[in-house]
C-alpha cells in the first residue's frame, strides 16, 4: 500500500509540473485562472477519489475523481476569468 501511495504521488506531481509547463508567464493570458483550476481540480480530485474508494476499486475511482475534478476546477477558473476586467495596454512604462 506504501508503494502506491508514493506512486501515485509521483504521478501526480510530474503531472502537474507538465501541465504547468503548458502557460507562458512572459505575455497576459485571460484563461490562466481556468488553466489552474483544471490542474488543480484534477489533482484535488484525484486525492479525494482513491482515498474515498474501496480497497479494489482504487485506480477507477480515482480517475473518474480527477476527471470530475479538473471539469468542476476548470468552471470555477473560468468564472474567475470572466469576471476580472479585460488587460488594458497602456503602452509600456509610464
Amino acid at each position: 500500500m506504501k508503494s502506491t501511495i508514493v506512486k501515485l504521488t509521483f504521478m501526480t506531481v510530474i503531472s502537474s509540473a507538465l501541465f504547468s509547463g503548458c502557460t507562458n508567464s512572459n505575455t497576459p493570458n485571460p484563461n490562466s485562472g481556468a488553466q489552474t483550476g483544471a490542474v488543480v481540480g484534477a489533482i484535488a480530485g484525484s486525492a479525494i477519489g482513491y482515498n474515498n474508494s474501496g480497497r479494489h476499486s482504487r485506480g477507477g475511482t480515482a480517475i473518474v475523481g480527477g476527471l470530475l475534478g479538473a471539469a468542476v476546477g476548470a468552471g470555477i477558473g473560468n468564472a474567475v476569468d470572466n469576471s476580472n476586467p479585460a488587460p488594458q495596454n497602456t503602452g509600456g512604462w509610464q
